[in-house]
């Protein structure tokens, strides 16, 4: 059963959405501001926290970078329904995902779901035995072990969101390859999730970013304007 953290100021939200996960066999637990959520995750971290981002106290936006100084789990931010400053900001602080207020709870609970569903791809095997996504990954100075999220460059650990690592992965599987954000998309996210091409611009910047911070000369992941994303080997 997997732990999802719901944070929001609005009652009501808390209330419908909590009890439409734990109809879904979710373990659901509730904060109505940031600063009592990073309280509780201090103490124990749930697998995936949904948060809203206008909260008194701390608003998700603090709360998610104080998050990503310890964690990398799933984070998904709820947001207002016109402000997209507030949607390319928080994938560049590191949201795996956004959902527009007002909402489908059905929708939240499709992207929860695809969510998890990337992260134990990732970290899990099938069967028992290694497949190709599994194996580690070595192309020039980037290294990539799925089974352990790790992912290093020049020796150097970089740490990665789901979302991050997944699109990395699908870049550095075929260097010079072109990828169209369409297929990046399709990497990335669950076939019943719609997103459209800000938000994978958004993902690949905080990824160049991470990467840059462990080399200031990083340059393997080029952009063709129009076109997609290519990962060049160095």
């Amino acid at each position: 059963m997997s732990k999802i953290a719901l944070v929001d100021d609005d009652r009501n939200i808390l209330t419908s959405v909590s009890m439409t996960l734990e109809a879904e066999g979710f373990e659901v637990e509730t904060y109505n501001d940031g600063q009592a959520a990073l309280d509780a995750f201090n103490k124990t971290l749930p697998d995936m926290a949904v948060l809203d981002i206008k909260m008194p106290r701390m608003d998700g936006m603090d709360l998610l970078q104080r998050l990503r100084q310890k964690s990398q789990m799933p984070v998904i931010f709820l947001t207002s329904k016109d402000d997209e400053i507030d949607e390319v900001l928080g994938l560049r602080m590191g949201a795996d995902d956004y959902v527009k207020k007002p909402f489908s709870q059905r929708l939240l609970v499709e992207r929860i779901r695809a969510l998890l569903r990337r992260q134990e791809a990732i970290s899990s095997d099938s069967e028992g035995s290694a497949s190709p996504e599994a194996k580690v990954m070595e192309r020039g100075n980037l290294r990539m072990d799925p089974l352990r999220h790790a992912v290093s460059w020049k020796g150097k650990d970089v740490s990665l969101t789901v979302t991050e690592f997944l699109l990395l992965q699908a870049l550095a599987q075929r260097p010079g390859f072109v990828k169209s954000r369409d297929q990046l998309m399709d990497v990335a996210y669950d076939d019943q999730v719609y997103v459209d091409d800000r938000t994978i611009d958004s993902h690949i910047k905080r990824l160049r970013k991470k990467m840059r911070s462990a080399d200031s000369d990083f340059a393997a992941i080029e952009t063709l304007y129009g076109i997609g994303y290519r990962y060049n080997e160095e």
